[in-house]
């Protein structure tokens, strides 16, 4: 029998280079084209839509297994810390739905 697991993860950035929303649109804009590109992950603003310098991004990932779909999430974290200096992680969580 095939299963599906889909994971999400919300994660809350302070983006303290952004001066408008403009700014942080842009910052945005090529953060979650990253994401997708290097785990392919779905990627959207989804909270503080009007703040400029806080945004929470969703994302999630399609997956056969519980424990890939959460590694990939994990790492999607740990790769912003990592490569985007010119970003905070405040906060993340991580849902895995059966």
């Amino acid at each position: 029998m095939l299963s599906m697991v889909i994971g999400t993860s919300m994660i809350e950035l302070h983006l303290p280079g952004a001066h408008s929303l403009k700014d942080k649109r842009r910052i945005l804009k090529s953060l979650m084209a990253r994401l997708h590109k290097e785990f392919n992950v779905s990627c959207g603003e989804i909270e503080l839509h009007e703040t400029w310098q806080s945004a929470i991004i969703g994302v999630a990932v399609v997956s056969t297994e519980a424990p890939h779909a959460n590694r990939v999430l994990n790492s999607v974290v740990n790769w912003i810390e990592l490569h985007r200096p010119d970003l905070t992680v405040v906060d993340h969580t991580v849902e895995i739905i059966h």
